[in-house]
């Protein structure tokens, strides 16, 4: 499934009282290294559930929310372009990391998490 079609998903998901909230806890949400650097940003988080999906997003000047990867929580780290995560399911922990940083990578991240459960009835 493309991001931005499950992304639309979540949101009709959210707006059908599906089950969408948790905890999810950033230190830090901006990123700002030397050009040509790794950045590296953390996110942890709470779930009970075995299959959830943890996403990252990026936030534009005008507020805009763009969509940079996600990871489901039974599948391999995943990869897209600069943009790598370092998923440790045991530790409830995902990373962004974007290699060799460019002055466009400047900015506010966000990580989400979603328990998609008891959706369909």
């Amino acid at each position: 499934m493309p991001p931005r079609s499950l992304l639309c998903v979540l949101v009709v998901l959210a707006l059908s009282g599906c089950n969408v909230a948790q905890k999810v806890t950033q230190v830090q949400s901006t990123a700002s290294r030397q050009e040509g650097e790794d950045i590296t940003l953390d996110c942890s988080y709470e779930t009970s559930y075995v299959v959830y999906y943890l996403f990252w997003y990026k936030q534009l000047l005008s507020g805009e929310m763009v969509f940079l990867i996600h990871q489901i929580s039974s599948t391999a780290e995943e990869r897209s372009g600069r943009y790598s995560v370092v998923f440790q399911q045991s530790l409830k922990s995902i990373s962004l990391v974007i290699s060799a940083s460019q002055p466009e990578d400047l900015g506010k991240y966000f990580c989400a998490l979603s328990e998609l459960t008891q959706c369909l009835k």
